[in-house]
Order: structure tokens, then C-alpha cells, then sequence
């Protein structure tokens, strides 16, 4: 796994090269290139990368340091999309390392909560703020990005996807709707001809870059092949990488008591 990473992170992020498509696109993807469709696509592969329904999926995060492991803790999350239709609301237990276990995370509407047993307090927190090494709060979440950011078209483009194959994808430009997304501006690679992910770089409102994320191990779960890993590099230093695995992804019910700030303290997963 070291050794797969630190080829990531020198071949893919230092130098990867998204050029012009020229003969190698398909014809047959005679997309319409408007903003319209780029927002349909966008919607399209939000679908992929979170299952339908209600569902709870265990997350491992693993840091990365010039591919020398530095730290790791372990998620259960569970999801359910909002009755009016908009995001998710998750609720986020920490399983490990044994000093955070039991530990809550809870995001209702555009509210982030951290609830810590040992002080019994829950506070407000932001999407933006460092979970581990290149993942934020709003990373380990289940998202719309179709309803939190307008899509514009960008062009046609052949890129390295996360296993190092070119992938003829398509580019959109995404632009934050409101202020309480970890990310302002995102440029994003998706496949259109099965609407997977491929890559996106996160930028700060002044273009700064953030991180760049590849979505690779695509694996049949609950009826669609669907990403089991994110890597993410950071924007300034490419050795520093966060690997971000999926496992045990399930439809079930989550009921709406877990998911207000009131029943933290009382929460027990059962």
C-alpha cells in the first residue's frame, strides 16, 4: 500500500498533464455542452458515489507522510437524505483510535456539531475544519454536490485516473452556492459514459489549491459500481497524502432521533 501511494503521489500529482482530447474522444459521446447538462452530470455521478436511501458505510482514514504511515483512525457513518429532498444529515461515530472512540459527529441542515462523552458538551464546528491529515469534516460525509454547487462546463479531457489508466472524461467548473461548504471552488473529472468520479482539486476562494482527490476501486455496492477509496493529496506538499477507504456500505434505516443535537448524549447505535 506505501509503495502504491508514493507512485500515486509522484506520478499522478507532480506529473500529471490534463491536455486537449482531440482524436482520442469518442464520437459517439456527443454530449451538449452547456451548464444544464453539466449540472445533469453532476447530479448523475453525486448518485455514484453515495448509495440510495438510508445507509451506514465504516470509514478508515490513513495518513501518509513521504509513504510513511503517520496516523489513522477509524468511522462508522450513518447517512439519510433530508425529507425535503436536499442534503444528507450524517451522524458520525468515531470507532478508533481508543481515545476517540465514542465520540459524535452531527450534521443536521447546514449545522455541524462535535460531541465529545468525556465532557458530555456538544459545539458548533465547520465543514472546513481538519478531521485528519487531508480530510476535513465535510469530506467523511455523505454529499449532494449538485445542491450546493452550480456546474459549468469546461471542456473534454483525457486524465491519469487514480490507477494511472487515461480516462477520457469530461470537466466541469464548480462554484459554491452558499458558505457553509468546506469548498468555494472545485475542478471536477467525471467519466460520461457510467457518470463515475475520476478526480477533483478543491480551491480556496483565491484559487489557492487545497487538495487534489482521486476516486479509484470502483466495486459493485447496492447496485452500482461505486468508489472504495479517495486519495488526497495535499495542494502545497504532494508527499503529505490521506488514503480514504469505504467498507461494509449498507441500506438501513436511520431514524431521525439520532440525527438532533439533543439526543448526542443518549445516542448508543442501537
Amino acid at each position: 500500500m506505501l509503495n502504491l501511494n508514493n507512485i500515486l503521489v509522484r506520478y499522478l500529482c507532480q506529473r500529471l498533464l490534463i491536455t486537449a482530447v482531440l482524436g482520442l474522444w469518442p464520437a459517439h459521446w456527443a454530449l451538449a455542452k452547456t451548464d444544464a447538462q453539466a449540472q445533469a452530470l453532476l447530479a448523475a455521478s453525486d448518485a455514484v458515489r453515495n448509495p440510495p436511501g438510508s445507509f451506514s458505510v465504516q470509514l478508515t482514514l490513513t495518513e501518509f507522510r513521504k509513504g510513511v504511515q503517520t496516523n489513522r483512525s477509524g468511522l462508522l457513518i450513518y447517512s439519510k437524505p433530508s425529507s425535503s429532498g436536499g442534503q444528507y444529515s450524517n451522524l458520525v461515530r468515531f470507532m478508533a483510535p481508543a481515545r476517540d472512540a465514542n465520540k459524535l459527529m452531527l450534521r443536521s441542515g447546514n449545522d455541524l456539531w462535535f460531541y465529545d462523552p468525556a465532557t458530555k458538551a456538544s459545539v458548533r464546528i465547520s465543514a472546513q475544519q481538519r478531521l485528519l491529515g487531508q480530510a476535513s469534516n465535510g469530506d467523511v460525509m455523505a454529499t449532494q454536490l449538485a445542491r450546493d454547487y452550480s456546474a459549468q462546463w469546461v471542456g473534454e479531457a483525457v486524465v491519469k485516473d487514480g490507477e494511472g489508466r487515461e480516462c477520457a472524461c469530461v470537466h466541469l467548473r464548480l462554484k459554491s452556492t452558499g458558505t457553509h461548504v468546506p469548498y468555494p471552488s472545485v475542478e471536477y473529472w467525471i467519466n460520461p459514459s457510467n457518470q463515475q468520479p475520476v478526480l477533483a482539486k478543491f480551491f480556496t476562494s483565491e484559487g489557492r489549491l487545497l487538495k487534489t482527490a482521486y476516486f479509484r476501486k470502483f466495486h459493485l455496492v447496492l447496485g452500482l459500481q461505486r468508489p472504495s477509496e479517495t486519495v488526497i493529496i495535499d495542494g502545497l506538499d504532494p508527499d503529505w497524502v490521506t488514503l480514504m477507504q469505504s467498507t461494509q456500505v449498507t441500506s438501513r434505516e436511520v431514524p431521525d432521533s439520532w440525527l438532533q443535537r439533543d439526543y448526542l448524549a443518549r445516542f448508543t447505535g442501537e
